[in-house]
């Protein structure tokens, strides 16, 4: 597994990251000895950092993250999350809360979920926007004083929004949903601030939820509660439209003998030494695929018919419902 750096003085992880969340909800169920043999087999292959949050099954995510990680933690670059809000009698409501009484006690909840002294990595997962961001970032710095944070990061965030949280405390790294379908980061200011700043932008959907992978041709397997229900893309219409850009990236794969999946993460590496992917992967084969993507290399000429074939805004439909 090549390596990056977590932000100008953080560790190198593996370019391809292990994302937990789809271990414990929104995606299809996965029985947990699968997922905590995926866990282990990323780590074998050097996909160091881990990644889960708080509210990835309300906690449950990070109970699971930390029995896999039992006896094998140093290992990993363990990376949680907190600000972002749920509710148990209405799972789609979302909340934040940036307060810094409750980043603390969140950290403290975390670790013991975990069962952990520290995280490695802890992003502030939503800004809010009724607490002035120095505020909530000077309380992500406090949790690094004490020793329970190695470095900070952030999620989501306009380049304002990262600028002004760096001139409170160091920040590693920024985590955005950035993939061929999604290129917002490249228009919105996003990218270019992360890099200037020295902060790493780790990449998270890569694989457009699954849709890049070209293995899902309808909604109609997907489970009632699936997350990609409620995506615009997978609208049936613009599924339609979207599924034939993957087809032209998979005809391509195929002659770079790789799979569309591979194709795609390799893009997004492609984008910079600075790009992390961050890929969901709850079995072992998705972890054993994703991870040889990091082998495949594109020159510029494919990455010309890449921009030609999937240019940006191509993707029918919004990344998110509203």
């Amino acid at each position: 597994m090549i390596a990056r750096q977590l932000g100008r003085e953080g560790p190198p992880v593996g370019a391809i990251a292990l994302g937990c969340m789809g271990m414990s909800e929104f995606y299809a169920p996965v029985a947990e000895g699968d997922a905590i043999a995926a866990i282990h087999r990323a780590l074998d292959l050097g996909m160091t950092l881990v990644d889960t949050s708080d509210m990835y099954g309300r906690g449950e995510n990070e109970r699971l993250v930390g029995r896999a990680l039992r006896g094998r933690r140093e290992q990993a670059v363990l990376a949680t999350k907190t600000g972002l809000l749920r509710r148990a009698d209405d799972p789609q409501w979302r909340g934040v809360d940036g307060h810094p009484a409750y980043v603390r006690a969140a950290c403290d909840a975390s670790l013991a979920r975990l069962g952990v002294d520290y995280v490695d990595l802890y992003y502030l997962h939503r800004v809010d926007p009724q607490v002035p961001l120095e505020e909530t970032v000077g309380a992500l710095a406090e949790l690094v004083a004490a020793g329970k944070v190695r470095r900070i990061g952030l999620s989501e965030t306009t380049p304002e929004q990262l600028a002004r949280a760096a001139a409170v405390a160091p920040i590693a790294a920024l985590q955005s949903e950035y993939s061929l379908f999604t290129r917002d980061v490249e228009r919105n200011g996003v990218r270019a601030a992360a890099r200037a700043l020295g902060i790493a932008l780790v990449a998270y959907a890569p694989l457009g939820r699954g849709m890049l992978t070209g293995t899902i041709r309808s909604t109609a397997a997907l489970g009632a509660d699936d997350l990609r229900r409620r995506v615009p893309r997978f609208d049936p219409e613009n599924l339609a439209r979207n599924l034939a850009l993957v087809d032209a990236l998979a005809t391509l794969a195929a002659e770079r003998s790789c799979t569309p999946a591979q194709l795609a993460l390799a893009w997004v590496l492609a984008q910079g030494d600075d790009v992390i992917a961050l890929p969901g992967c709850e079995r072992v084969a998705h972890v054993d695929e994703n991870a040889a993507a990091a082998t495949v290399t594109l020159d510029a000429a494919t990455l010309a018919t890449i921009d030609a074939l999937v240019p940006p805004g191509a993707a029918a439909g919004a990344r998110l419902r509203g």
